[in-house]
């Protein structure tokens, strides 16, 4: 088993009891969004992430910067959540329970999520017709949108849906036919 692999077995329990915790405290929403931005804060400061893996910090250090930096910013509930990591040595693993939880909560509440990749920033009609689009094809009550900005795919777009991914874009069709002109060369006289 990958180690990957291994750090998702270990943070699903994680993910699946503050799915429990605000679901019965009817904070769902709330904590989707404190999650966001704390995954945001720590993909932006690479520094506080050291800081939480770096395991001769002591517990009690780590424990006073999370109260300092959300005490006002995020629920109590994520608060704690934090504490309880940090205790049971597991902060490193917060990226990958965050991404658990998310899945937990879309699939709770019926919610698809669609990442795409685009050379362009899409308008907003734009941006509904592929709502439009993925709803009537994965029979999804509501449709989240990732957006990346990927100038590398020229034209068109990759949708990836779960583990089903469609490539419309010319970087994706000259690599097709690449392989193809590859192929059929080698296959020759």
């Amino acid at each position: 088993m990958s180690s990957q692999g291994f750090m998702s077995k270990i943070a699903i329990p994680y993910a699946e009891a503050l799915v429990e915790s605000a679901s019965a405290a009817s904070v769902l929403d709330k904590v989707n969004e404190d999650l966001s931005l704390i995954s945001e804060i720590l993909e932006e400061s690479k520094e506080l992430k050291t800081f939480f893996y770096n395991p001769l910090i002591t517990i009690e250090i780590k424990k006073n910067v999370v109260n300092e930096l959300f005490n006002n910013q995020v629920h109590s509930l994520v608060i704690r959540f934090l504490l309880v990591l940090i205790d049971r040595r597991r902060i490193t693993l917060l990226d990958i329970i965050i991404s658990k939880y998310l899945e937990l909560v879309y699939q709770l509440q019926s919610i698809v999520v669609a990442e795409i990749q685009t050379p362009i920033i899409l308008a907003d009609i734009q941006q509904s017709a592929l709502i439009h689009k993925i709803r009537d094809i994965t029979n999804s009550k509501t449709v989240k949108l990732v957006i990346t900005i990927e100038p590398m795919l020229i034209a068109g777009f990759i949708i990836k849906i779960g583990s089903k991914t469609i490539d419309t874009s010319l970087h994706g069709r000259l690599k097709h036919i690449s392989a193809y002109l590859n192929s059929a060369s080698s296959i020759s006289i």
